[in-house]
């Protein structure tokens, strides 16, 4: 196959032999189609609608897709074609978009696809598919980004920027935005490149002046790209980090504060943890004060409260002067460690064991309560069975003493993780598990009253 897009929409040459086989009126060749559509469920007749043979064709390339039979999604995509000339109108219309879907999956994949059958292909459905034209033109791009075509990606780029077909609708409009965030982003490439060698050149140096002053025009550039399509409702992460990352590079701290702000806040764009990290960073990079830090986080906390960064909102609100901040600190460890993920994390246990022990000093014994309440039923065989017990010493002692303390506190000495670790002899750990016996006896919760 030496041209891969060129035989999909090979027409039959007038020399060729035709052979029984399904066709069009536009001459198109589907000499492999015609056995399989008569057995399609009618019971081996010959099934003549057209409407029949294309969705049988349609489910022999979906099977196949999903199959990994590239070479034979190939051969069912040549006759597929035939869907363009449907005499039902809304089915023609959505016809090039999924001619595309299917071809470009499948030339992704094909072991004898290569950039120039892709490309040939991208470049064919762009103008068979016009209303796709900008959609197609994009995913171009991105293909030959993956590459390593850089410039190929950015003229591509540059060409669907200009295109323009009838009245531009508010889809086009956001295509178009979103075309010139990812010209922008191969421009961002290049400043970062030149911001590179800025930082190894004398700054009393001519050549960096003229390094500098071309690190300018393009960020001039690429700041007007990303600004229009992050103004735009949508999550657009690499977008936002590059401009900010700009932006800090100028001075233009205000500029960042706000683009983040924004990101995180405006109620008109989806739910997004990373906004609220990528702010987060850029206050603790500001050395923005505690309280602004934590009110940060604790958004983040309601939308991801596993979130790797829940670790460092405790130990915000564990120095925090406020009393309810420190009781979100108890709350947020508990919330880490309710999930799977997290369960051999030894720096939660140790902070959750360790907290655990200044809450009760500190006579705040309903705030265990409250948190333990709503857990006590599951945490036990989620945590605390005599099968994690076994696996945690064999795999992690430190990790199973900070959970045998931890399994003390909240079930008493009679759960079966503490006996477990506390009967495990160990010349090394004798004395620390000795420690742990004697604060489990202190600070257990068991039969305490409030």
């Amino acid at each position: 196959m030496s041209d891969f897009s060129e035989d999909l929409l090979r027409p039959l040459a007038e020399d060729e032999p035709r052979e029984r086989s399904v066709g069009s009126g536009s001459g198109m060749h589907f000499p492999w189609l015609q056995k399989l559509v008569e057995s399609v469920a009618t019971g081996g007749k010959k099934e003549k609608d057209f409407a029949q043979t294309t969705s049988a064709c349609l489910s022999f390339i979906q099977e196949a897709l999903l199959k990994h039979q590239w070479q034979q999604a190939a051969e069912y995509m040549h006759s597929y074609f035939q869907i363009l000339e449907d005499s039902d109108s809304n089915k023609r219309q959505a016809a090039p978009e999924i001619i595309w879907k299917l071809g470009s999956e499948i030339l992704y994949y094909h072991p004898k696809s290569s950039v120039a059958t892709f490309s040939a292909f991208a470049d064919r459905m762009k103008n068979i598919g016009v209303m796709n034209y900008l959609k197609i033109s994009l995913q171009h791009a991105l293909y030959l980004v993956h590459h390593g075509l850089l410039e190929d990606a950015s003229r591509n780029l540059s060409q669907a920027e200009t295109w323009r077909y009838g009245d531009k609708s508010a889809s086009q409009e956001v295509l178009i935005s979103l075309i010139q965030a990812y010209r922008g982003l191969l421009q961002y490439r290049t400043w970062s490149e030149k911001k590179a060698e800025l930082s190894e050149l004398d700054e009393d140096d001519y050549a960096y002046n003229t390094a500098s002053q071309s690190m300018l025009d393009h960020s001039w550039k690429t700041s007007a790209n990303f600004r229009s399509l992050i103004q735009v409702p949508g999550v657009w992460d690499p977008f936002v980090k590059s401009y900010v990352e700009m932006l800090e590079f100028y001075g233009d701290r205000e500029g960042a504060c706000e683009v983040l702000t924004n990101y995180a806040y405006d109620e008109k764009f989806p739910s997004n943890p990373n906004a609220h990290v990528y702010l987060y960073n850029f206050l603790k990079r500001e050395k923005a004060p505690r309280e602004k830090l934590i009110s940060v986080l604790k958004i983040l906390y309601q939308i991801v409260p596993s979130h790797k960064l829940m670790l460092e909102f405790h130990r915000l609100l564990r120095k925090s002067e406020q009393e309810e901040h420190r009781r979100l600190g108890l709350e947020v460890l508990f919330g880490v460690l309710d999930f799977a993920g997290c369960t051999k994390n030894i720096t939660a246990w140790q902070y959750l064991a360790k907290y655990l022990r200044q809450t009760l000093m500190g006579n705040h014994l309903a705030w265990v309560h409250e948190q333990w309440a709503p857990r006590k039923s599951w945490w036990p065989g989620f945590h605390f069975s005599a099968f994690w017990a076994k696996g945690d010493w064999t795999e992690d002692k430190a990790l199973a003493h900070e959970k045998a303390f931890v399994a003390g506190v909240l079930l008493g000495k009679g759960c079966r993780y503490f006996r477990y670790i506390s009967k495990q002899d160990h010349q090394v750990l004798r004395k620390k598990m000795k420690r742990i016996k004697k604060l489990v006896k202190k600070y257990s919760i068991v039969n305490s009253a409030l």
